[in-house]
């Protein structure tokens, strides 16, 4: 029988993108995954944890455990991996929640037995999948999976935006730069002062927004500077933010979810 894993959606792609869900579903299908998504999923409670509303957090995170603590219909366990499109959302239930119960020990436990199994798309991928070339290092690939690969295939240049939950919080690189190197066709380049903030953080572009408009200005800069038309995120916000951007100065670059990269086929 096939793995299944829990698909933890997000509020951006729930909202805005849910084509980006659905190639996601598509990627994991090939990938010889299941998906289960259960419906009762709402907010991860990031925003309100980083506007200081603790308890508005709290809320949303013990309803967002009960939820993944639901068994798959198809399991006898809830203890399959979740997976989240977005490394901000990730890190919240991999990290936040730690500190939201570091004095509630019943719910502290809860909640680090949810971090153990939970992951980025890509990180997923790579790590547990084992999609890449098995030579570059896979550290809890399941056993016989090294090596399978998607048969994605996109033509032209792309190039890659790490968003800074995903890099810093996490600590996932090597992950979705292993993923686009296995897309046929696809030109990979670098692209300058990548590791720079894209200026959105959440409530960091609403608090900070003349901040946020330079930061975001300067990635569109370095973004053209490669002359790639398509940037690549993991994390819808900062998708979102930047390729409103470059819609709103007229440009005709776009930006892609790794998803949408991954589910391309010639």
């Amino acid at each position: 029988m096939p793995e299944t894993v829990q698909l933890f959606v997000t509020c951006l792609i729930d909202t805005f993108f849910p084509h980006i869900g659905e190639a996601m579903v598509n990627v994991l299908n090939r990938a010889g995954v299941r998906v289960d998504f259960p419906a009762a999923q709402t907010c991860c409670g990031q925003p309100a944890f980083n506007a200081g509303l603790r308890m508005d957090a709290r809320a949303l995170a013990m309803h967002t455990i009960r939820v993944l603590e639901r068994p798959p219909r198809s399991q006898k366990t809830s203890e399959v991996c979740v997976v989240i499109p977005s490394g901000s959302c990730a890190a919240m239930v991999r990290h936040g929640y730690l500190e939201l119960f570091k004095d509630d020990p019943d719910w502290l436990a809860r909640a680090e037995s949810l971090a153990k199994r939970t992951y980025e798309f890509s990180e997923y991928l790579v790590d547990v999948c084992g999609i890449t070339d098995p030579s570059t290092g896979l550290r809890q690939a399941q056993p016989g999976s090294s090596g399978r690969r998607l048969d994605a295939h996109w033509e032209g240049k792309l190039t890659y935006h790490p968003s800074c939950h995903l890099l810093r919080g996490l600590g996932v690189d090597r992950q979705p730069r292993a993923l686009l190197a296995t897309v046929q066709g696809a030109q990979v380049v670098d692209l300058p002062h990548g590791e720079d903030c894209c200026g959105f953080g959440g409530v960091f572009s609403v608090e900070h927004p003349e901040l946020s408009a330079e930061f975001l200005k300067r990635k569109i800069a370095n973004f053209e500077k490669c002359e790639a038309p398509t940037l690549v995120v993991a994390d819808t916000g900062c998708l979102m933010h930047i390729q409103g951007g470059l819609q709103r100065q007229g440009k005709s670059q776009r930006v892609l979810h790794i998803a949408e990269i991954l589910a391309h086929k010639a």
